[in-house]
């Protein structure tokens, strides 16, 4: 099974930049995987390598006392993982980088992006790749793991439990400890109950435009205050924030965006479902499939430049994502035999796409119309936009 989530394409991705630049940073959310990868690209690197995980007490307190005594002398690939713990290393690094006689090549591993890209912002600029390393894809399980991993979600640990009993255990373990233990390690000081119980509560706006002032007042908090965990959470890519295209169409935009939990398996953990068959009866199932395929789809085909579209008359598309010049439209269906709607006609129409995919649970895809195509989730990576 471990062969299941090497996720070769992250490792060739990896060797080209370690090739390339002085430094690689993978980032992506705790027990993502971006360990393992890292370890993988250890084991065949040629030549020695050494690994520094700043989570172990003594690494980190030896880290603090004397860091370019131990970093300095190094030969070969460096790996420092959970980064963002010492943000201060980022200004040892960049004379590390820019040495002329330079012995090492640094391999960073950060699950909280805003600190990492803070210190790179100051002292690594042009110094620096990144790998963004998400959750296991359809394309890493295999089509036939669809339901499995839809509802268990991407965790590694999380999809390889040996039952639903064992997958929510470790479900509350992350979870517990990402609260106690991960946001007070970054310098936050937000409550972890408070934090716990506004994530709990954002599970049921799953999918919907944020609204920060209804949130407020649903925990007697200010808008302030519920920015600031949005942006949190975010920043430790617990969730997505997606935001809306802009375009003078002369019609009323939505402008606010769409807020997801990007695991599934989280979203079904913090919803307090149990198994697969209460997720069938639950309020939230369209909104989760909605999440789990969105969050596929752009693992398989990248997230950059990536949009949902709405205006006030209620026009709606999912997911526009920008490939060169072209455009190209996602709606996600969960349905057996999904068909057109007005709305999928008013969005192609409205933002010129070149084709509108409406993926859905199923298995065979099939033309809905001029431009719109039925498309199985299982087939996403398939697709070439370009």
């Amino acid at each position: 099974m471990q062969g299941l989530i090497r996720r070769k394409q992250h490792l060739d991705e990896i060797r080209i930049r370690l090739d390339e630049s002085p430094a690689v940073a993978l980032l992506g959310a705790r027990q993502a995987g971006k360990t393992t990868l890292a370890e993988e690209v250890a084991a065949g690197w040629n030549g020695p390598s050494a690994i520094f995980d700043l989570e172990r007490i003594a690494i980190k307190e030896a880290m603090m006392q004397r860091p370019e005594a131990l970093l300095a002398d190094l030969e070969g690939l460096v790996i420092i993982d959970e980064v963002q713990r010492m943000p201060e290393l980022f200004a040892i690094l960049r004379p590390l980088c820019d040495a002329r006689n330079r012995k090492s090549i640094f391999l960073l591993l950060g699950s909280a992006s805003w600190d990492l890209i803070k210190g790179v912002s100051e002292t690594l600029a042009g110094r620096i790749q990144f790998v963004d390393i998400g959750g296991l894809s359809i394309a890493d399980t295999g089509g036939e793991t669809q339901d499995a991993l839809w509802f268990r979600g991407g965790f590694p640990r999380a999809f390889l439990a040996a039952s639903d009993s064992a997958w929510d255990r470790w479900m509350e373990g992350f979870t517990r400890t990402f609260l106690e233990q991960d946001i007070p390690g970054l310098g936050s000081m937000v409550s972890p109950a408070s934090l716990g119980r506004f994530w709990r509560m954002l599970a049921h706006y799953h999918g919907q435009t944020w609204n920060a002032a209804e949130l407020g007042r649903s925990m007697d908090l200010s808008v302030t205050a519920v920015n600031h965990y949005r942006d949190l959470l975010a920043g430790t890519f617990m969730i997505r924030v997606l935001p809306p295209w802009f375009e003078n169409l002369g019609k009323r935009l939505v402008k606010s965006p769409k807020v997801y939990l990007r695991d599934s398996g989280v979203l079904h953990h913090l919803l307090g479902l149990g198994g697969s068959d209460a997720l069938k009866v639950h309020p939230r199932y369209g909104a989760s499939w909605e999440g789990f395929a969105l969050e596929q789809t752009l693992l398989l085909q990248g997230d950059r430049e990536a949009y949902f579209y709405g205006t006030q008359a209620g026009a709606e598309l999912d997911l526009l994502l920008l490939r060169k010049g072209k455009r190209w439209g996602f709606e996600f269906k969960c349905s057996d035999s999904p068909a057109t709607t007005r709305s999928m006609h008013v969005a192609r129409t409205d933002l010129s796409l070149e084709h509108l995919w409406v993926v859905y649970p199923g298995t065979l895809r099939y033309s809905l119309a001029d431009g719109i195509t039925a498309l199985p989730l299982r087939e996403i990576g398939s697709i070439v936009l370009e």
